[in-house]
């Protein structure tokens, strides 16, 4: 199955495949999304939202996003509706229609995800870094074992999530088809956090 029709779910955040994006929430046509996910068992697509505001002007999201699968979901005390998610397969939107409730549904094609590869020696120092990153926040990726660390598509989704970023520069990262490139495009980020 090559492509589906999905809800789609725009933020201003970037989801990636082996992602968690925690979700609080409030607005009727993603509560009734979430809740047909649950029942159906399916995901919802996230993408970056490229124009407008949520809730103020019309949203434009851009085309390429990751499907996010539910994993948990309470009710908070304030009456909102906490999602813990994470990030499954990238999707390119080929069309978009918006419901009467203001929900827009998506049909996407999947885009193969690269096969495992080493980290080449040039770019070990990113496997230093977001070995360093693992010790604070391991807990949060409970498959995560150090032989993730030499795995390139692994390091640069979690590398690319984790550094301060500019949203459009995660985006583009996400992007890419090549994990070896993303790497190499995370090297010559890296110097601008170095001092920091």
């Amino acid at each position: 199955m090559n492509s589906a029709e999905i809800p789609l779910f725009p933020l201003r955040t970037v989801l990636f495949p082996g992602g968690n994006l925690p979700l609080r929430i409030f607005e009727q046509r993603y509560l009734s999304m979430i809740r047909e996910c649950a029942i159906n068992d399916s995901g919802f697509g996230v993408c970056l939202i490229k124009e407008g505001e949520e809730a103020i002007a019309p949203v434009k999201p851009v085309q390429i996003g990751t499907l996010a699968r539910i994993v948990d979901w309470f009710t908070l005390e304030d009456g909102l509706l906490a999602v813990s998610t994470v990030g499954t397969l990238r999707f390119i939107t080929e069309h978009i229609r918006k419901q009467e409730d203001g929900l827009f549904i998506g049909q996407v094609r999947w885009l193969p995800e690269p096969a495992s590869c080493p980290v080449p020696e040039s770019h070990s120092v990113l496997s230093g870094v977001l070995g360093r990153f693992m010790e604070k926040v391991g807990a949060e990726y409970p498959e995560y074992t150090p032989a993730h660390l030499q795995d390139a598509v692994w390091v640069g989704y979690r590398l690319t999530e984790l550094l301060p970023l500019p949203a459009i520069e995660k985006q583009h990262l996400l992007e890419m088809s090549d994990p070896v490139d993303r790497l190499q495009t995370l090297v010559e980020i890296l110097p601008r956090f170095q001092s920091a």
